[in-house]
């Protein structure tokens, strides 16, 4: 029954007697139901202890099966213990969502850098001056800024967003200050530009180091005036809006290439906020890919309670340079081919394990050796690594398991996994 407990840690589902030779039934449940993620339990009894039975579900068993067990009622009570467990999965996560509403959003990280960011963002919530986040693509400037407006006192105002990189430079103009009609060939009617839309709000301009300087210099003079005019418009309009900018180059390389006006950077940078590559903060890869999971878990159905050491250890090694939302598309994926309660190595995409598996890398070239020699050596050296499960061997080769068998015939390679070898 110990030994039991450390295996249970991370199942969905624990069938168990409640005559056990080293414990007894009703200790090892009220153990099992102290673990962070308890998994649904259901009893296995005799005919003559059901009133034990019933006393184990009163303690937190879900159910319970009298010996000797019906395949039919066995199948029917794993199918409502899964609905059980998936059902458990989303009451934790709303009550990690509602404990969490309030503090920083969605933002996840336990390192040094990402608490130096929260201070900065706890400080720039509380003020209505000006941010500039900077960061590599994906490390979550956009998050950051949503985060403060929703912690401001402009949370009930809009928060509108572009991304300037994205909009040509003929257009760009028009898309924040707005057009009148006739401005230029195709404008046929008044349009409102982001800074209207976003009055009495926040206005979030991304990749701000793209906008041309002209338009650079524009938006200065909304900052120290808070006026501007439409394309094309005579009138002078004022606006309430809190700007919040963001950059994935470093502002003195920015400054220094003439992508940002200096003026308009120290205009920006009264609230600075930094955000690191996650490359450089690796214990925050576990604890985002958990929320991941949890987040994914909840929306396709799937109930995922852990992640496999190999797993845990391919997302360390990996170097991330998609930064965050890579990470949650890999979560994304693979809780989407997963199917049981454990999120293993396998489940993960072929690019993420050739950086983490030292199998394959060590089958360098040997001196003189041929092409078809080392493949062969490789593919025997990758299946000894994985006892020889041809399905995870063609993941870690990135190749299909049909190309893998393909290859396991032609080269000869005798692969019997070491349980079942006589």
């Amino acid at each position: 029954a110990e030994e039991a407990l450390g295996v249970a840690e991370g199942c969905a589902i624990v069938i168990t007697d409640l005559v056990l030779p080293q414990m007894d039934g009703i200790e090892l449940l009220q153990q099992l139901k102290e673990m962070a993620r308890p998994p649904v339990i259901l009893i296995l009894t005799a005919h003559g202890t059901v009133t034990t039975a019933v006393e184990a579900m009163r303690q937190g068993a879900f159910y319970y099966l009298t010996k000797p067990v019906d395949p039919v009622q066995l199948q029917v009570l794993l199918e409502k213990s899964l609905e059980q467990a998936s059902l458990t999965r989303e009451l934790s996560l709303l009550r990690h969502q509602l404990k969490q509403k309030g503090t920083f959003g969605k933002l996840t990280g336990e390192s040094k850098d990402m608490q130096e960011a929260y201070r900065w963002i706890e400080l720039a919530a509380t003020s209505g001056a000006p941010v500039l986040v900077y960061g590599e693509s994906g490390t979550g400037k956009e998050l950051v800024a949503r985060t403060i407006h929703e912690r401001s006192n402009r949370r009930q105002g809009p928060f509108v967003a572009i991304n300037c990189a994205a909009i040509p430079e003929t257009l760009i103009e028009s898309e924040i200050f707005g057009h009148e009609r006739g401005a230029f060939t195709g404008a046929i009617e008044r349009r409102l530009g982001c800074f209207e839309l976003a009055d009495r709000g926040t206005l979030f301009l991304d990749e701000i180091a793209e906008m041309d300087v002209s338009v650079q210099a524009k938006l200065l003079r909304i900052l120290q005036d808070n006026a501007f005019r439409r394309v094309g418009g005579r009138e002078e309009l004022h606006v309430d809006v809190r700007i919040i900018a963001a950059t994935n180059r470093a502002p003195a390389d920015a400054l220094a290439a003439g992508k940002l006006r200096e003026d308009l950077f120290y205009r920006l940078n009264v609230f600075p906020i930094p955000l690191p590559p996650l490359r450089q903060r690796p214990e925050d890869i576990l604890p985002l890919a958990r929320t991941f999971i949890e987040e994914f878990c909840a929306e396709n159905a799937r109930h995922v309670v852990a992640l496999a050491p190999e797993a845990e250890k391919a997302l360390l090694d990996y170097a991330w340079p998609g930064n965050v939302r890579e990470l949650r598309n890999a979560v994304q994926r693979a809780v989407v081919l997963g199917e049981g309660a454990l999120l293993t190595a396998e489940h993960l995409s072929p690019a993420i394990l050739a950086t983490s598996r030292p199998t394959p890398t060590a089958a360098a070239p040997r001196t003189g050796e041929r092409i078809r020699d080392m493949e062969r050596r490789l593919i025997v050296e990758t299946l000894e690594h994985v006892n020889h499960d041809k399905t995870r061997a063609a993941v870690l080769l990135g190749i299909s398991p049909k190309t893998l068998y393909n290859k396991i015939a032609r080269y000869k390679i005798r692969s019997v996994k070491r349980s079942d070898a006589t």
